[in-house]
Parts: C-alpha cells; structure tokens; sequence
C-alpha cells in the first residue's frame, strides 16, 4: 500500500496544522489510522491507483490531452482578434457569430462541464502528486 503510506504522513501534517488542541489532535490521527483498514480507505487507494496509472499512460491520446485542451483554450482566447476585425467591419456579423456560439455552448448539459472538470482536475492533481514523488517528470 505504498499509496496510503504517501498519503498518511501528509494528512497528519495536516492535522498537526489545522488542529490546535492536542486532545483533538490525537483523536482525528487516531481515527486516520482507523480508517486506514477499512473498505473506504481501500476504495480511495483504487481510485488513486487508476489515477496515476493514467497520468503514466504511453496511450498518445492520454499523455496528450492536458495539452490538447490547452490548445482549444488558446485557440478560443485567440478568436476575438479575428472577431474583433470582424465587429470593426460587420457588428451584426459578428454578434450573430457570438450569439450562436454562446448558443451552443449553454446547449450542452451541466453533468458533462461537471464530468469534464472533475476529470481533468484528477488528471492534474494525479500529475502534480506524481512529480512531487518524483516518479513523473
């Protein structure tokens, strides 16, 4: 279980910081460590394996999809130059361009801006813990 032993030395830094009564202290690592054996701990252990398994892929479309989203945010940010010709030249062009992609984009459903947020957080925070062990570069 070498992923609850990284995780068990942080959490109870933690508490040492956020707890200042010492009774309350000792109660909350005792009640980590009681956690430690029990299915719920075993089910975050799973998820976290399959976490950094995906941030170590060699699978392309894995190891590129960090980048890959960054791009279509740069490429959003970089339309409102073209845009802003746009609006010198034809406004109403321009807001009917606007219009339909705001349009679409409220079209689609809240649980996938909800799925995809709640991945690529995951994604990111498997990565940043990867590199703070050292195993991913």
């Amino acid at each position: 279980m070498p992923i609850l032993d990284a995780l068990i030395g942080p959490i109870t830094s933690i508490i040492d910081r956020i707890i200042p009564d010492k009774e309350a202290r000792d109660r909350a690592k005792l009640e980590l460590l009681k956690l430690e054996g029990t299915r719920e701990l075993e089910n975050i252990q799973a998820r976290l394996t399959a976490i950094v398994a995906e941030a170590n892929s060699q699978d392309p479309w894995t190891s590129r999809a960090r980048p890959s989203f960054l791009y279509v945010i740069y490429v959003m940010i970089l339309w409102a130059l073209p845009m802003g010709v746009l609006a010198a030249f034809s406004p109403a062009a321009a807001r009917d361009i606007a219009g339909g992609m705001n349009a679409y984009l409220n079209g689609l459903p809240e649980p996938l801006y909800a799925l995809f947020g709640t991945g690529y957080l995951g994604y990111t925070a498997a990565r940043q813990w990867g590199k703070a062990r050292g195993t991913d570069r």
